[in-house]
């Protein structure tokens, strides 16, 4: 894509990062292929929730339109979709599977799912439940993008049989997260929605040792956390963080910490948007353990893993502050040099061409 190409995006959210971690990765991504000279516009289903929560109601990088319904979109969008040398359609798109279908039956480009979500998405599928990707339609596209790599990729195209699964990571943008000089406000915090299957983690790894430890500072921000009323009274909580404050708080930190759903850690090979944004910022990160997180970041020197609360506790109040400092500064550079936005740019470019070669010579053999 060395000249620029016409990229359209159907994805879940852009304008709001409520409830979900797909509008940060989109952002990233877009900004950086309009960077790289690509003309995108994103298409978005207008929805009242996020409408009640925009943080970026106007990206001011591409181009984003909003849709109130597929026969909005059909009308309003066909040409675009026809003409686009690139067409993209994310996970948890509602109505994800008809727009596929008008997807893959308009566009002429390079058709691609990009799916944010691939464990959630398979194990959808195993039960039978098509909310928005049916097992049908992955043959169709011609790129599974994948958040999440390793086995997985193989398991794509034998088991569903696509043509070209390849991985496409979150990734982050240094331009909007770095470290910044400021005394710490807490000695352990965690970002991230609300989900059951991740709070015996949270319950472990951070309300834990807040009981244990009156005297520590913990912090947990993120949407939906049900009030049980048992909450430490030295952890507190942030109900809703938008991006735009994201670099403030992981900067607040002593540390930060990462916990994976249960379908990802199953899965492995499935790094969290939020690891790269707080390596970014430099805050060393204590992460639970799953398959292939070794191949993002080197475990005790770039991230540190943590299976109990003890072990939580032991990092807070043992580890030499010298020692603290190095490990985020490694997992900055590592993040600097493979997994910001314009590397995922470039990727999607490396895969697209290929593809995109081949359709335009058969069709220009018609």
């Amino acid at each position: 894509m060395s000249t620029g190409f016409d990229i359209v995006i159907l994805g879940l959210s852009i304008t709001s990062s409520w409830g979900n971690g797909h509008a940060t990765t989109y952002r990233a991504l877009v900004r950086a292929l309009a960077r790289r000279g690509h003309r995108v516009l994103f298409l978005e289903r207008d929805k009242p929730w996020y409408a009640a929560n925009r943080d970026l109601p106007r990206p001011p990088f591409g181009r984003t339109a909003l849709y109130g319904s597929l026969a909005e979109l059909r009308e309003r969008w066909t040409d675009a979709v026809r003409e686009a040398d690139l067409v993209i359609v994310g996970s948890y798109v509602p109505e994800g599977v008809a727009a596929g279908r008008w997807v893959l039956d308009t566009a002429r480009g390079v058709t691609g799912f990009y799916d944010i979500d691939t464990p959630v998405t398979l194990a959808k599928l195993a039960r039978g439940e098509e909310e928005y990707l049916s097992a049908g339609q992955i043959p169709r596209y011609d790129l599974y993008l994948s958040f999440t790599g390793g086995p997985t990729l193989e398991r794509l195209e034998r088991e569903y049989g696509s043509p070209c699964a390849v991985p496409l990571y979150c990734s982050v943008d240094p331009e909007l997260y770095f470290p910044e000089t400021a005394d710490p406000v807490w000695d352990l915090g965690y970002l991230g929605t609300y989900s059951p299957d991740r709070q015996p983690a949270l319950e472990e790894l951070l309300l834990g040792p807040a009981r244990e430890w009156p005297a520590g500072r913990f912090v947990v921000a993120g949407p939906q956390f049900p009030d049980t009323g048992a909450w430490p009274a030295n952890a507190g909580r942030i109900a809703h963080l938008p991006p735009g404050g994201h670099r403030r708080f992981y900067n607040g930190q002593r540390f930060t910490l990462n916990l994976t759903r249960a379908d990802m850690v199953a899965a492995g090979w499935s790094p969290s948007v939020r690891l790269f944004e707080a390596a970014a910022c430099g805050v060393p990160i204590i992460s639970d353990w799953w398959p292939g997180l070794d191949a993002f970041f080197a475990p005790g020197r770039e991230i540190l893993i943590a299976r109990s609360g003890r072990e939580v506790l032991a990092f807070l109040r043992e580890l030499p502050e010298a020692e603290r400092a190095a490990i985020g500064a490694r997992a900055r550079e590592r993040v600097l040099a493979a997994h910001t936005a314009d590397h995922r740019a470039a990727e999607l470019e490396g895969y697209v061409l290929p593809v995109l070669a081949m359709k335009r010579g058969r069709q220009a053999a018609v």
